[in-house]
């Protein structure tokens, strides 16, 4: 299976089966009894601290009082928390989409939570008018948050609600699973023939049961025509009835090196395509040349970018005096952008603000500061583009149609003398050129005439660090050394910001603690600390203070090995995602300690990941005299890995660790 396949397990229809049994879950609201407290472990998860018993939504279409027609979203939940670890599912946030100050309506909440109590099962319910809290989190989103009373240690909640909404693009969508065990999952859809809505589905769990059914319904429209009148209309239609069951749903929970877990779990999504007769035909999935002319033709995105911009002379004119070419003006543009407008908002598209007032008040969204800064490079006539992603921790987008909500995130694109730099001036201290690695997420689209697609994979980077130890004894047969290192530019880029948050000392303190022994750092140095286009430096001078006992146990890794396997799980579902591939060379010369001998030196060794040396383990140490020389360097030359290869690299690392974790044995001479 390749990669990218599994990825996008997303398709346009959902593949359709006859179901197994027609059967349903147990579960009614409000029907709970002293028996469903008996289970204290379950045999889908014996560690799970929660589990959803059952978990039920619907969807279908109504005709309104408004002429036209709403969605109706119906979703029942039922969970027993097993313990304190669990209490996070006690606090219940619903979304609502709004735009100005019409919103998605919340209606019949019911929330129970039940406890057992002397052997009877005793209720305490939410009170729906004083517990539902609202918070407006951006123009278009409100959360409505409650949470459940009096939960314990082996409560059983459960709530039902239905929101009716009448924007029809937003279907809602369902995920099968989650952070914990689900015993039933269930969804189910009604729609009319003359609503077309494109089937996104995804994750490696196969439905229990998938029906289709087909039938006649008549929907019911009223169309208001002024306060004493009111026209209403009949529309018979063919309708389909959906049903997806997953049983017995494991929990999906993150681990190390994913974008996000989201984009794995067994969902399926839904975006509204056509309108079809008897209704007036109309397409919504447009192209991305489409996409591309309306954003830029937006006043909440590029029309900005279009204008003359005349006023920006005064800005830009001290910039680019004195320059020698086009990419020293947009270096320093850039810089300019970087080093005086603030990043607020690391999750937006949209302009809420015109460029005037962005350096005004020196603020702006991600999207707001790579806007202006791509109005400042077209203004000095340097070929500049907007480009949309989606960032690691959001998921992927959809790359067959323009779907915005897949978007969240906004960089430029510039082309100079036929080279293409990829801007982002939301973060200090970054350097031109650069992206952050959350921006390495698949496909992204250059907002330009045709929306041309341009893939920024993790595979594209190599994170490049070496260091080396000298280690000698004194005049007095101390043990004494000195450290160069070269972190890459992502480790680099992090250091700089560590030491501009908590200062050099801090740093140095981690430097002492990580050694694995104790020391004295003499003359630390930090070079091209603020030439952010370079890798740091880092350099210092150290004492050894450890007692020379009769033995010595010596790692000649000094900090700088894996100590933990970053891959702990013994199974896992879905890719490993590095933010980038990995080059890693270590080299030590050391003397072997005034007034001992070696003893014992670890075994060389040099072990390939798998037979096409994805990845690379060198270990080499020797003795002359009384020299020890010892190298280590770790390649990956791939930042994905499927599940299938998940074994083979956490065995990988586990051997790393192992061998990082070998030391040198001195004994004292005789």
């Amino acid at each position: 299976m390749k990669y990218r396949e599994f990825l996008l397990a997303l398709c346009l229809s959902v593949l359709l089966l006859p179901a197994t049994a027609q059967d349903k879950s147990k579960a009614k609201f409000g029907n709970v009894t002293a028996a469903d407290f008996a289970t204290k472990v379950y045999s889908i998860d014996s560690n799970a601290n929660a589990v959803v018993i059952a978990d039920i939504g619907s969807s279908s279409i109504d005709g309104n009082s408004k002429g036209w027609f709403s969605l109706v979203y119906k979703r029942f939940r039922r969970v027993h928390i097993l313990n304190k670890n669990a209490y996070d599912m006690a606090n219940i946030s619903i979304p609502l989409y709004a735009e100005g100050n019409m919103e998605e309506q919340l209606e019949k909440v019911k929330a129970i939570t039940y406890n057992l109590e002397d052997g009877k099962v005793v209720e305490t319910k939410l009170d729906t008018r004083e517990g539902i809290f609202k918070d407006k989190l951006n123009k278009n989103l409100v959360v409505k948050k409650f949470t459940f009373p009096n939960v314990k240690e082996g409560s059983i909640i459960e709530y039902e609600y239905t929101i009716v909404s009448d924007y029809l693009r937003n279907l809602q969508p369902w995920e099968f699973q989650g952070s914990y065990p689900r015993l039933w999952s269930e969804y189910n859809l009604s729609l009319p023939s003359f609503f077309n809505y494109v089937f996104l589905t995804q994750g490696y769990l196969s439905y229990d049961i998938n029906t289709r059914k087909s039938g006649t319904t008549i929907y019911n429209v009223i169309a208001s025509e002024g306060v004493e009148r009111s026209e209403r209309y009949k529309i018979d239609a063919n309708i389909t009835d959906y049903r997806w069951v997953i049983k017995d749903v494991p929990a999906l929970k993150e681990e190390s090196f994913t974008t996000t877990v989201n984009n794995y779990i067994s969902k399926i999504e839904f975006q509204l395509s056509e309108y079809r007769p008897p209704l007036q035909y109309r397409s919504f999935l447009g192209t991305w040349a489409k996409l591309s002319e309306d954003l830029m033709s937006s006043e909440f995105f590029g029309e900005s970018l279009t204008k003359d911009n005349k006023w920006l002379d005064d800005i830009t004119d001290p910039l680019v005096k004195g320059t020698a070419n086009k990419l020293e003006k947009a270096r320093n543009i850039y810089a300019w952008v970087r080093d005086n407008i603030t990043c607020t908002d690391h999750e937006d598209v949209d302009m809420n603000q015109g460029l005037k007032n962005i350096i005004k008040t020196k603020n702006g969204s991600v999207s707001e500061v790579n806007l202006l800064l791509a109005a400042m490079l077209r203004h000095e006539d340097i070929e500049t583009d907007p480009v949309l992603l989606s960032t690691r921790s959001h998921g992927f987008i959809y790359p067959l149609y323009p779907l915005m909500s897949r978007f969240n995130y906004v960089v430029c694109k510039t082309s100079i003398d036929g080279k293409e730099y990829f801007l982002d001036a939301s973060e200090p201290r970054l350097g031109f050129g650069t992206l952050p690695v959350r921006c390495y997420n698949g496909t992204a689209r250059v907002i330009n005439k045709i929306g041309t697609a341009v893939e920024l994979i993790a595979d594209s980077l190599t994170e490049k660090k070496s260091s080396t130890v000298f280690i000698i004894n004194d005049e007095k047969g101390n043990m004494v050394g000195s450290m160069q290192q070269s972190p890459g530019k992502y480790e680099s880029f992090s250091l700089r910001n560590r030491i501009k948050e908590k200062g050099k000392e801090e740093l140095i303190k981690e430097i002492k603690r990580d050694f694995g022994l104790a020391i004295e750092i003499n003359n630390p140095r930090f070079d091209s600390l603020d030439k952010y286009e370079e890798n740091l430096g880092i350099s210092y001078d150290f004492d050894i203070k450890e007692e020379k006992e009769d033995i010595i146990y010596l790692n000649p890794m000094f900090g700088e090995g894996y100590k933990d396997n970053p891959f702990k799980s013994a199974e896992r579902h879905y890719p490993v995602e590095m933010p980038y591939t990995i080059d890693e060379t270590y080299n030590l010369q050391l003397e072997v300690p005034e007034g001992y001998m070696v003893d014992e030196l670890p075994k060389q060794v040099m072990v390939k990941m798998n037979e096409q040396g994805d990845g690379l383990f060198e270990y080499r140490i020797t003795q002359s005299g009384t020299g020890i020389s010892m190298r280590s360097r770790l390649q990956i030359k791939r930042a994905q890995f499927i599940p299938e290869e998940y074994e083979m690299l956490r065995e990988f690392f586990a051997f790393v660790v192992k061998k990082h974790g070998e030391q040198i044995v001195f004994k004292k001479k005789k």
